[in-house]
Parts: structure tokens; C-alpha cells; sequence
């Protein structure tokens, strides 16, 4: 997934909440919770950088915190709130 070019489905609303966010799917009517500020962060920044790495690098995420924000973008991904560019 960090080698991915992703980004939030254009179907798909934030809505900030003191935990991070929730996001929801019109298409679909999912709802997610975002459960940290610093994967909002990410999730917001995604289009402005080439991969999930570089949105990682930008947003000073420290590597050993990578795996974790790896499995919650592929959790995103799958639930179809991300999709590729």
C-alpha cells in the first residue's frame, strides 16, 4: 500500500470529530471512523503527494508508525473510502 496512489473517494464526506474523523460513503452508506487526528491527516493529503509514503513523509509520521497506518489505509481502501488515482 505505501507504494500506492491513492486517494479519498470523491463520494466519500469527512466530517472532523474530536477522535479524528468519521467518513462516509454516499455510494455505499458506510460509515468509518477515523480514530486519530495524524490518519485524517494522511487521508487528507493523499492527492497531494505521489504515494502513501511520500503523504506519510509529509506529514512527519515517524517510520515505525508506518505498519499501523498501512493496515488502517488498506482497511480504508478495501471498504472502498480510498481508491486509486
Amino acid at each position: 500500500m505505501l507504494d500506492s496512489s491513492l486517494d479519498l473517494h470523491p463520494q466519500v464526506a469527512l466530517r472532523p470529530e474530536p477522535f479524528g474523523a468519521l467518513a462516509y460513503h454516499y455510494d455505499t452508506r458506510k460509515l468509518v471512523f477515523l480514530k486519530h487526528p495524524d490518519v485524517v491527516r494522511v487521508v487528507r493529503s493523499l492527492a497531494d503527494h505521489p504515494t502513501v509514503a511520500d503523504a506519510l513523509t509529509a506529514c512527519e509520521i515517524d517510520e515505525r508508525r508506518w505498519p499501523s497506518f498501512d493496515q488502517a489505509l488498506t482497511s480504508l481502501y478495501e471498504s472502498e473510502m480510498l481508491h486509486d488515482r
